[in-house]
């Protein structure tokens, strides 16, 4: 299988998956206006997948356009057999790329036995990579995890994931247990290099937590000889992450109605218009009179009262 990771010029630069973030209409206006090397959905289940009904809702998380690609859809489960299915779907949907979520700390994701719950698990683990790559077999498979569960596992938990020859595997440098409570320590990114390089294995190993920016990434990447980064909480409210512009006050302000439309028009008859809300945060502060304009937005139920505030406010801007 020709891989697209191949062709990528490293340090590669990617966008994370979030949960009520990354969606269709964010990730369009992102790969509009400053576009990563590859784009993630936000985490699906592969269970979920399994069921008419389920299928019929979970589609709507991984809608995406050609504009995006390379773009990858990640699943989580911890059902090998659902996981072969759910990838075989993925594959017939075009996407270049399929990743396992090995590190979310959500308790309900947790209690399935899926996302950070499985590095508990490697036998597991491991099953359901297999699974994956069975059921999709012409796309690349990879891996998001951790660097461990309530200590530092590298040593033992990553050998067991690159047994199995993912594509990629991103290290998210903390454990389940300090969520995303305490600096990330990417001494560990350099760690799961070390282990990578001493296996001989060819799995390329990305590192992820507390990624400032592009320039942060790249010396993050040198620093620890990772192949990648991936960059998460820095889109907020800032769909330029991935590209060197810095926009006038303005021009924000018409993105976060743009974005507002299309969140309207891809997801309104499925996701909750209060979804918006925290994007609102991110995008409208650090200048005088922002925090006014905030609690007007925070106010709206749609995109015609978000229209006509910006619209309002800019003009007092001009």
């Amino acid at each position: 299988m020709d891989s697209f990771w191949k062709k990528l010029k490293k340090p590669i630069m990617v966008l994370a998956p979030m949960a009520n973030v990354t969606d269709a209409a964010f990730r369009r206006v992102i790969v509009k206006y400053g576009k990563p090397d590859v784009v993630w959905t936000e985490f699906v289940s592969a269970d979920g997948l399994c069921h008419p009904k389920g299928r019929e809702k979970l589609m709507k998380d991984l809608l995406y356009s050609e504009s995006e690609r390379p773009i990858v859809a990640q699943l989580f489960s911890a059902n090998p057999e659902k996981m072969k299915e759910a990838a075989a779907l993925i594959e017939s949907l075009g996407f270049d790329g399929l990743d396992i979520n090995m590190g979310c700390p959500d308790r309900t994701i947790e209690k399935q036995c899926a996302g950070a719950a499985l590095i508990k698990d490697p036998k597991l683990a491991r099953q359901i990579i297999r699974k994956a790559m069975e059921g999709a077999p012409n796309i690349p498979v990879s891996v998001k995890t951790r660097i461990g569960y309530n200590k530092n596992e590298l040593e033992t938990w990553l050998p067991e994931l690159l047994a199995e020859n993912p594509a990629m595997i991103t290290i998210h440098a903390r454990t389940r247990k300090e969520m995303s409570k305490v600096p990330a320590r990417w001494e560990h990114v350099r760690e799961a290099v070390k282990i990578r390089d001493r296996l001989g294995s060819e799995t390329l190993i990305f590192g992820n937590g507390d990624v400032l920016n592009v320039a942060d990434g790249k010396k993050k990447a040198l620093e620890t000889g990772a192949d990648g980064v991936m960059l998460g909480r820095a889109i907020f409210g800032n769909p330029w992450l991935f590209g060197d512009h810095l926009p006038e006050i303005a021009e924000k302000l018409h993105v976060l109605v743009e974005h507002t439309k299309l969140f309207e028009e891809l997801l309104g008859d499925v996701k909750n218009f209060a979804i918006m809300k925290k994007h609102y945060k991110a995008y409208v502060h650090g200048w005088e009179g922002a925090h006014e304009l905030r609690n007007k937005l925070m106010e709206t139920e749609n995109v015609g009262e978000v229209e006509k505030i910006i619209s309002d406010y800019i003009k007092i801007l001009n």
